[in-house]
């Protein structure tokens, strides 16, 4: 089991990117999958999860309205499309993923878990 992140790096306020977390190893629809955020100095984040087969979601107020979550059957991905971008998003992007059946999106991104995985974060850095 094995998560990869990519699409991070530097980005100018009001911006966008789009960052795609890979899972290997996983049957997608068996699992939640989330992103988190750990910025310097400040706990870890949990900033939008994706439920396995139903494909409910849920936001973190921070990022609601500007951050959307999807999954990509084909690409075999979860991605995070980050739009209007602010300074305050600047960390380490990390996704995780779950067993579906021992979870629910809004435990998941409230950092509850049982038997999460964990990829190794991608950098995005929100400056001008």
């Amino acid at each position: 089991l094995y998560l990869a992140e990519s699409g991070g790096g530097l980005v100018q306020p009001g911006g966008s990117l789009r960052l795609s977390c890979a899972p290997s190893g996983y049957v997608l629809d068996d699992y939640a999958i989330g992103w988190f955020r750990q910025a310097p100095g400040k706990a870890r984040e949990g900033l939008s999860c994706i439920s396995g087969s139903d494909g409910s979601t849920y936001y973190a107020p921070s990022v609601k309205g500007r951050f959307t979550i999807s999954r990509d059957n084909e690409k075999h991905t979860v991605d995070l499309q980050m739009n209007n971008v602010i300074p305050e998003d600047t960390g380490v992007y990390i996704c995780a993923a779950e067993p579906a059946r021992v979870t629910t999106v809004q435990a998941m991104c409230a950092n509850i878990f049982l038997d999460a995985s964990w990829g190794q974060g991608t950098q995005v850095t929100v400056s001008s």
